[in-house]
């Protein structure tokens, strides 16, 4: 959610502000705003909606400087109104923070007691007016947020404009992922390396706790402690161009098509072709001991441990729980000695899903993380790190990070079952033979792509749609209806087909399109049987399944959707495929805004 980008530049910042901010939209906003310090002054600029809007305003009143800060908000505290965008600001300091500050309301309450007044409803305004009051008071900037931070509690990335001080930026961050990038006679801060892109690829993350005042010449970086610290400089890779749409009309519709890739090159870092055997990185605990796996998600990741659930207790037959990471802790669960806690995110920021890994790394859990950032918070705490290569994923409904967990966590599932000896060394070979096969049937699932588009029409109109599936197909059906919901704001919903008939099966009419998954194989006829109770009641079927599978169950559904004959390991992988390109046409069909649906944020870092 929430992005920052600040710059302590040699030319005027505006415009490359608005460019960080636009690269950051993909997280998910609805205010937008910048603040320059000028002749004395600190210029503020924001608006509600879109950056369009902003950029209009800015084009009327522009904000001259060659220091600045930057942000998009997702609204937590107050509605989305341009009195609430940030930067917020006082007479001496203006801020952007991402996160969340628990105590607000205490510390509001102090400061409205000794005379402060506000403008608006956010929980960050009390962090402007605190340093605001240190710096009145005589005290240095540094000195001032060195004493208002550990007044804090809750998480933030926040980065720190001061009007009498026109060459320099403050930064900090805890529990919220801030980034300093160098530059040649520049220096930034930003939420991600994306946003720095096309400024600069020497990027330094900073720690828990870390705080930074970043000038011309470079950055000095203090930790929790306030002690002096280096953090590593790193090449960040990420190039402008990795962010483009290209001929695509939506970064959606760019980012499924990019699958086959991106599965290939995750496979690559898992499997040696050759031997035909799984290579996991280098561990220094025994997987082999491993007693019993916990996995923790949220949202899309969360389906994608449902299905690994399967593939672990199948193959290796090691007991799993699956959480929804933002009620694991609440629950108190009980966790074993000798377990894996398994966490998986695309972002490695997600605030639910860090706060889970950390409660069960205090209860001496090991640690493994699938994250598409192997830069990230997640992945930097993790014992085992099993990094994705989906590449920046833009588009706020995952999808390509989505299909490159699932192959790590087969690559994964195959190697636990391995070296617990439940798996030979032949059947090994042909796990991965299935795995290498992965991104070729991809390919053959993107060409029905037109074929789904002449059909999204049918499904458009639907105020319901039901998807079911068996087995890992489950996870499968969930994941689709989660889908249409996030871009189309069509309600709709995943079941386990035999579940239909305990109570779903009363919403079934005409005017309900059912979506089955259902590949041909040992669950085929049983999930027949269910979508044939559905048809029974008037319901409309949309069939998802291959040749054979509709050959035998195709005749008089509303449409059907044909898959290449594949392997039940890989399947999820290709099945993604279709309920994807399904939503992304219903909500073009539909008008809706696909990139960025409403209410919604890339990376949720706040609880």
């Amino acid at each position: 959610m929430c992005g920052i980008i600040g710059i302590v530049g040699k030319e005027a910042v505006s415009d490359r502000l608005v460019d960080g901010l636009k690269r950051m939209e993909y997280r998910g906003y609805d205010s937008a705003g910048v603040c320059t310090v000028h002749d004395g002054q600190l210029v503020r600029r924001r608006a509600e909606g879109k950056l369009a809007n902003l950029v209009q305003v800015l084009k009327s009143d522009d904000a001259p400087g060659n220091i600045g800060i930057a942000h998009t908000r997702w609204a937590t505290h107050g509605a989305p109104t341009t009195s609430n965008a940030h930067p917020h600001a006082t007479q001496e300091v203006a801020l952007v923070h991402n996160g969340i500050i628990e105590n607000f309301k205490q510390l509001r309450d102090e400061l409205t007691a000794r005379g402060r007044t506000f403008e608006s409803e956010t929980d960050t305004e009390v962090v402007a007016h605190l340093v605001s009051e240190q710096v009145e008071a005589g005290h240095s900037p540094a000195d001032a947020v060195k004493t208002v931070l550990p007044r804090l509690r809750g998480a933030f990335a926040l980065a720190i404009a001061f009007r009498q001080f026109p060459d320099f930026l403050i930064g900090a961050r805890l529990g919220s992922p801030l980034v300093v990038g160098y530059g040649d006679g520049e220096t930034y801060l930003g939420s991600d390396a994306l946003a720095l892109a096309p400024l600069t690829q020497q990027i330094a993350y900073l720690e828990e706790g870390d705080w930074v005042v970043i000038a011309r010449e470079g950055a000095q970086i203090f930790d929790k402690d306030n002690n002096p610290v280096e953090r590593e400089i790193t090449t960040s890779g990420v190039s402008a161009a990795s962010i483009e749409k290209g001929n695509y009309r939506h970064y959606m519709q760019k980012e499924i098509f990019e699958q086959p890739t991106v599965v290939a090159q995750t496979l690559s870092s898992y499997i040696r072709p050759l031997e035909q055997t799984v290579a996991l990185p280098q561990m220094d605990f025994d997987l082999a001991g491993v007693k019993r796996i916990t996995i923790v998600a949220c949202g899309t990741s969360y389906y994608a441990g449902m299905v690994a659930k399967y593939w672990f207790e199948t193959f290796a037959r090691v007991p799993v729980d699956i959480d929804v990471a933002s009620e694991f802790r609440y629950r108190d669960p009980v966790l074993e000695e000798g377990g894996l806690a398994l966490f998986i995110s695309q972002s490695g920021e997600t605030a639910d899903t860090l706060a889970a890994l950390r409660h069960c790394k205090e209860h001496g859990q090991t640690i493994a993380v699938v994250v598409n950032v192997p830069t990230s918070s997640m992945a930097r705490e993790a014992d085992l790190l099993l990094p994705t290569h989906a590449g920046p994923e833009i588009g706020v409904a995952s999808t390509k990070a989505f299909t490159c967990q699932l192959a790590v966590l087969a690559a994964l599932a195959a190697h636990l079952a391995l070296v617990k000896g439940k798996l030979s060394a032949e059947q090994e070979r042909e796990i991965v033979r299935h795995l290498i096969e992965a991104p070729a049937a991809l390919n053959a699932a993107l060409a029905h792509d037109e074929d789904i588009a002449a059909m999204a029409h049918l499904i458009a109109p639907a105020r319901d749609v039901l998807y079911l599936g068996r087995g890992p197909d489950y996870p499968l059906a969930m994941e689709g209806a989660l889908k249409l919901k996030e871009i189309s704001y069509i309600h709709a919903e995943g079941y386990a087909s035999g579940e239909m008939k305990h109570g779903p099966i009363a919403l079934i009419d005409e005017a309900v399109p059912v979506i089955v998954l259902a590949p041909s194989g040992p669950l085929f006829e049983k999930t027949v049987s269910n979508m044939q109770e559905v048809r029974a009641r008037g319901g409309k079927v949309v069939l998802i399944s291959d040749a054979e599978g509709i050959e035998e169950a195709g005749e008089g559904c509303l449409a059907t959707i044909e898959m290449p004959s594949v392997h039940p390991l890989i399947a999820p992988l290709v099945y993604a495929v279709p309920v994807q390109l399904l939503a992304y046409h219903v909500a073009c069909a539909k008008g809706t805004d696909v990139d960025q649906p409403r209410n919604l944020a890339k990376s949720v870092t706040v609880e």
